[in-house]
């Protein structure tokens, strides 16, 4: 099996090497460590931007390009957030807890030194990850019937919704609308037109760009308007600032190694997103530290831990998105619509169908590592230059590159419509503490979910018992049952703690 791993393993980067391959990858990486710089604009905001150039596009470039935008942004995030205390996007935020204080402290240099030398290792184990469990998967590919997607399509619907940021119970009103979003059109079984209102634009569904684009592109935008200041001001470094020590270098070397594992871990179950994964390793380095008071002063293990766990979740999510189809959060949902839009079904069967595909994504993810390391070293001073754009420039420059994005999908202005009433939306929801992004994974799956429930049906002649009788499909319904059932416990358990009488006091 390993032998035929390194096999298909040289394939993919006989695919990735080839020069427009090459062009789309380099491409990627460069828009993403540009964007995840800049504050408010995340990975969610460009890969929605760029969203309408894949449909001219190949399928492998598409995807490459993607998945560049992805993990380039990991690391231009790290950058704002060390240097600036300026988190581009909320995963970075555990960063700035130990990052900014080191850059305080004359150290801003070595954080980032030391961050790109854990995005390299922690990337590299994540993709040795990938290549070795992915295959896996190809065994049980012919067992995957319409009664087991349904129920683990089921699971990551559950996952992604009561876990997200906020209230478990926001979390699945959030997918419930995003999986109302996703049934209005055309029905594919019966030909009839569903939730159009009497809108012909409407009969083929929503559009997935237009929904991203105002969840994520507007929607941020209308809630930072009034911010029209300089974003930051900027940072002098030179190449030797940014060589850790030996000492520096021993003192990172294993919350490296435990971040990196925490994000292999939570990158192989959906629904866990990378802000989680970030919290969760800072959490494990503060226990077990002998002096743990010290962290939120400048600990170099407060920036290795979360920034490895983070970039070797990056890699590994791919792995439930590409081999399961299911997205482990918005961003591999948005990645996950883009293969549908390019007409190529992800699951267990994705590795025999589309080999090129799915080893080519896995060879470009070392090469953009690669380009990443050689981007960063002698650009770093454009990217801390980057950071003193005013926002006034910024955010209509942004507004008018999604309009046109948009509009060049189907040459429609209903679909501009679309974005700013889903921007306003979405602003709203932010605005009462409502996390978007299960909206996006309920839209993506719920079209999917309610295909293969319906197949299921049709098959077992209306017997529900087929989701339990099936060994598979049983235990991903046990799973959703027993996550429910742990909500659920952890809602009452709060609640009775609220709710638990004071003792009043006398005098």
């Amino acid at each position: 099996m390993i032998s035929q791993a390194l096999v298909d393993l040289w394939y993919g980067f006989g695919v990735a090497f080839q020069w427009h391959n090459l062009m789309w990858s380099f491409f990627g990486v460069l828009v993403g460590n540009l964007i995840g710089v800049l504050p408010g604009m995340g990975a969610l905001s460009a890969i929605s931007i760029l969203l309408p150039l894949t449909y001219v596009m190949q399928p492998v470039p598409a995807i490459l390009m993607l998945a560049g935008i992805f993990y380039g942004s990991q690391y231009g995030g790290a950058i704002g957030a060390i240097l600036l205390n300026l988190p581009s996007h909320p995963p970075h935020a555990v960063t700035c807890l130990d990052g900014y204080p080191l850059t305080k402290q004359g150290k801003g240099g070595t954080a980032l030194g030391i961050t790109m030398i854990c995005s390299f290792f922690a990337a590299s184990v994540g993709i040795i990850v990938m290549i070795f469990a992915s295959p896996l998967l190809v065994e049980v590919a012919f067992k995957f019937g319409p009664t087991e997607i349904f129920s683990i399509m089921l699971l990551g619907l559950l996952a992604g919704a009561t876990m997200s940021r906020g209230s478990p119970l926001k979390g699945v009103a959030m997918t419930l609308f995003g999986l109302m979003c996703g049934v209005v059109g055309t029905d594919v079984n019966t030909g009839t037109i569903r939730f159009s209102f009497g809108l012909l634009d409407l009969s083929d569904g929503l559009e997935l760009v237009a929904i991203s684009m105002g969840l994520f592109g507007v929607a941020d935008f209308l809630m930072s308007v009034n911010r029209m200041t300089i974003i930051g001001s900027g940072a002098k470094l030179s190449l030797r600032d940014m060589r850790p020590s030996k000492q520096e270098l021993k003192t990172a070397f294993w919350p490296m190694v435990r971040g990196t594992a925490v994000g292999t871990l939570f990158g192989a179950m959906p629904g866990t997103g990378p802000t989680i994964t970030t919290f969760v390793a800072y959490a494990l380095e503060r226990k077990i530290s002998k002096t743990p008071e010290k962290f939120g002063t400048g600990m170099i293990a407060g920036v290795a831990s979360p920034e490895a766990s983070s970039h070797s979740k990056t890699q590994v999510d791919f792995i439930p998105t590409m081999s399961l189809g299911i997205p482990g959060d918005a961003v591999m949902a948005l990645i996950l619509g883009a293969l549908l839009i390019q007409g190529i079904q992800p699951g267990p069967q994705l590795i025999t169908e589309h080999p090129d595909i799915f080893w080519g994504l896995i060879a470009s993810f070392w090469v953009g590592n690669v380009l990443l390391m050689v981007l960063n070293v002698p650009l770093i001073g454009v990217w801390v230059k980057l950071l003193q754009v005013p926002y006034r420039y910024l955010f209509p420059s942004a507004l008018f590159f999604i309009a046109v994005g948009v509009f060049s999908t189907q040459n429609s202005l209903f679909q501009i419509w679309e974005v700013l009433a889903f921007g306003v939306i979405g602003a709203i929801l932010m605005t009462l503490e409502f996390s978007v992004a299960p909206i996006l994974l309920g839209f993506v799956l719920g079209p999917m979910v309610e295909e293969n429930f319906r197949r299921a049906l049709l098959l077992s002649r209306g017997d529900l018992g087929v989701f339990i009788e099936r060994p598979i499909s049983a235990w991903f319904i046990g799973a959703s049952a027993l996550l429910i059932a742990l909500q659920v416990w952890a809602f009452l358990r709060r609640n009775k703690g609220k709710n638990k009488p004071q003792v009043p006091q006398t005098a």
